[in-house]
């Protein structure tokens, strides 16, 4: 299945969820509504309440309150389409249907974060057998600095030891 197909079936499948959901329980199906997921399902990654207001105005010229955004996130939280994630005190949100089980590596300097493939964890956790409670998915977060940070970081440190040497050998001289 092509990337674009697969695409156009979790939208497919998260819509009829959503559509399902209003049916059963008697709510409005707003345009705002299916704006909104189409946009987050349409966003690779992670976003912010921002990042998804401007990106419905940008793509889709449909400029929706920030608490509408924040309402229909909420309940798509609730329909488990949308995740929440708090990095490094920013709150970011991630389409979740089709995406259920990953690994995030967080700077704990810049506060970059990136998806990491770790089948070696996914599997532990599928083999992990636990009481009373159903697995439905996982978010793990692994803390640590990226290889731009640490050369930074190295970088300063070696100028700094060379600003300390010179000004060793000019007192003694």
């Amino acid at each position: 299945m092509k990337t674009s197909e697969k695409k156009n079936s979790v939208y497919s499948s998260v819509e009829c969820i959503l559509n399902n959901y209003l049916t059963v329980n008697n709510h409005r199906k707003t345009p705002e509504r299916f704006a909104i997921l189409k946009a987050v399902y349409s966003i690779n990654g992670h976003f912010t309440l921002d990042e998804l207001g401007e990106k419905l105005v940008a793509d889709h010229k449909f400029p929706v309150s920030r608490a509408t955004l924040y309402n229909t996130l909420n309940l798509f939280m609730e329909l488990r389409l949308v995740i929440r994630h708090r990095f490094q005190g920013t709150t970011k949100y991630e389409a979740c249907y089709a995406n259920s089980k990953h690994c995030h590596q967080i700077c704990t300097v810049c506060g970059k974060v990136t998806e990491v493939k770790a089948p070696e964890i996914t599997l532990a956790i599928d083999n992990l057998h636990l009481k009373r409670f159903r697995k439905d998915g996982y978010s793990l977060y692994i803390y640590g600095i990226c290889s731009t940070c640490q050369a930074a970081l190295t970088r300063k440190s070696k100028r700094i030891k060379e600003h300390d040497n010179n000004n060793n050998i000019e007192n003694k001289q």
